[in-house]
């Protein structure tokens, strides 16, 4: 009788324990949830609403495969305020995880000389009342305004850990962009995937879409109305495309900062089976150093042969054991 109840508490204790596990890990996963915000702005005109509807679904289709919660601003309801809308979204965003949260802009915007905005339905929004509602976030964040006059949001929103992306230069490229459209087709395209690790990062869909776009203009005959930048250093100035060589710039950044393209080639839509398998630790622990692996190749040129060799040497060894650990 004894044995029945010391087996029969062990059981209880046994299952209260998995109990714990399950609740324990499904509060992970809710804090490893990666979000996206899609953000389609006023269309105007019957074709830019088909475009916009195109490329939100792609953006859509290819969150869903990442596992993104997934989140439209301007695609239903009575669009008196999707600006409130938007602005709700994102105090709920700032909280809500500590992983990836990716804006994605669809539309048209404008600029007046001092300040650009993204046209929504109902009152706009600036680049400056974005910047000041993104303040206080801590997570990895990704902008991308792929809107006309983007430009300005570079400025307004750049700072470390960021990844913004914009369809135009300046506030003064003001025609509609077709930038965003080839971006939504390559954030997830194999085909954009330069290093063939088996995932296309941000940096390599921007680096394709920007190719794709010049070659529009091209084709066409018509001077290029758009140039976009990425800017992830937290300099504020961005990178156009062609100041990269593979996935590396070889523009040097200002004040000794790092190169734009590190961050946004670890930031990918949809991860790849080797990539899914490294904890947020160990996947923090790797982007870290490879930034410090793009930070020493940059100052190369500038140590004894031996000094580079013996860092290059500590970083490698020490990116292979987290890879042994994952």
């Amino acid at each position: 009788m004894i044995a029945l109840k010391f087996q029969t508490a062990i059981r209880g204790l046994l299952a209260c324990f998995a109990l714990i596990l399950f609740c324990a890990n499904a509060a992970a996963q809710t804090n490893a949830q990666r979000s996206l915000v899609l953000v389609i702005g006023a269309a105007g005109e019957a074709e830019y609403a088909e475009q916009f509807a195109a490329s939100a679904d792609l953006w859509k289709r290819a969150g869903t495969n990442g596992a993104f919660q997934i989140t439209v601003i301007g695609e239903s309801g009575n669009g008196d305020d999707d600006r409130g809308a938007l602005l709700g979204a994102l105090t709920n965003e700032l909280a809500a995880s500590s992983e990836e949260l990716w804006l994605v802009f669809i539309g048209h915007g404008t600029y007046d000389g001092r300040s650009a905005k993204f046209n929504l339905r109902g009152p706009d929004i600036s680049a400056e009342e974005l910047a000041a509602a993104l303040k206080s976030c801590t997570r990895p964040l990704a902008v991308i305004q792929c809107a006309s006059s983007s430009g300005p949001f570079i400025n307004a929103l750049s700072a470390p850990g960021r990844v913004i992306i914009t369809a135009t230069k300046s506030g003064y490229e003001e025609n509609a962009t077709r930038f965003g459209n080839y971006l939504a087709r390559d954030a997830a395209d194999p085909a954009a995937d330069l290093d063939k690790d088996g995932q296309t990062s941000l940096l390599e869909a921007f680096l394709l879409a920007s190719r794709q776009t010049e070659d529009f203009y091209k084709e066409a005959g018509r001077l290029a109305t758009e140039h976009a930048l990425i800017d992830d250093n937290g300099d504020g100035l961005g990178t156009p495309a062609d100041f990269f060589r593979g996935v590396r710039a070889v523009k040097k950044a200002a004040d000794g900062k790092t190169a734009d393209g590190v961050r946004a080639h670890q930031m990918n839509l949809v991860r790849s089976a080797n990539e899914q398998e490294l904890s947020p630790s160990l996947r923090a622990r790797r982007d870290e150093l490879e930034a410090q692996l793009s930070a020493l190749r940059d100052r190369k040129s500038q140590l004894p042969e031996e000094d580079y060799y013996s860092q290059l040497e500590k970083i490698l060894v020490e990116t292979a054991k987290l890879y042994q650990a994952k």
